[in-house]
């Protein structure tokens, strides 16, 4: 029964590949096409930063097993945090087992290149940092078709939440998220406040608010696409500052 599995997995995969590498469908086993690629060197240089906000993939957490996702998987921000599965599949370049990686950067599009440019929409692709995509495939290939799916973000310690901006602004950074790991909804309260304050997403996974709150202990309450929330009283205490990182609870 197995192998009739991997049999017909083989084949819907094949017929993926060979129809369109735009193709978005999704076996019974959770796997989709896409493509992967990779960036910078082995020992970490260029690691890609920005557009998900966190600023320093090793101090939190991420290290190299990250990837940046294609305007058609990135959504406009949205999906930062999710983690990822990767295969590399139906290539002479593979290597056997997989990778699982988190989304932290985007890999912009170049319109001014329609063809051969795999971060165009509506392409499904990854860019992976070069130790990543090492393990999947062999380097000579640079780019090789893939099958991925979500999977649980397994993160340690809590979440935590890097507070910067000003009295009259402030700006949180929400990561080592767990669960599904992609955050849709943020809620602050000071511990002055009447209620919970509803926060708006700036770019990525920042969140603001003009609330005034300081001097005040802060909770949280996050939630991630699946639904589930989260809530972290008195994290930050009544002293807390700019520029400081504070830890929650997680979602596990």
């Amino acid at each position: 029964m197995a192998g009739e599995r991997s049999v017909v997995l083989d084949m819907v995969m094949a017929l993926f590949f060979c129809t369109s590498s735009t193709n978005t469908t999704t076996t019974n086993d959770g796997w989709s096409a896409a493509h992967a690629t990779f960036y910078g060197d082995m020992s970490g240089n260029e690691t890609m930063y920005g557009a998900c906000g966190y600023e320093n993939l090793f101090g939190q957490g991420y290290g190299l097993e990250t990837t940046a996702l294609s305007t058609a998987l990135f959504n406009d921000g949205k999906t930062c945090g999710a983690c990822y599965e990767i295969k590399c599949y139906a290539t002479q370049w593979c290597r056997m087992g997989s990778i699982h990686v988190t989304a932290t950067n985007f890999c912009p599009p170049n319109y001014s290149k329609p063809h051969d440019n795999w971060c165009n929409p509506p392409q499904q692709h990854f860019d992976l940092s070069q130790s990543m995509f090492r393990r999947i495939a062999k380097y000579r290939a640079g780019i090789v078709p893939v099958i991925y799916r979500r999977i649980p973000c397994v993160k340690n310690g809590g979440m935590m939440f890097e507070i910067k901006g000003n009295p009259y602004w402030i700006l949180v950074l929400v990561y080592n998220v767990g669960g599904v790991g992609d955050v849709t909804d943020v809620k602050i309260k000071g511990s002055s406040s009447s209620g919970w304050i509803q926060m708006s997403r700036n770019w990525g996974q920042n969140w603001q608010t003009d609330a005034h709150l300081a001097g005040q202990s802060l909770s949280f309450q996050v939630t991630t696409s699946d639904g589930k929330m989260v809530e972290s009283d008195n994290v930050a205490p009544a002293n807390w500052n700019f520029g400081g990182v504070y830890e929650g609870n997680n979602f596990h």
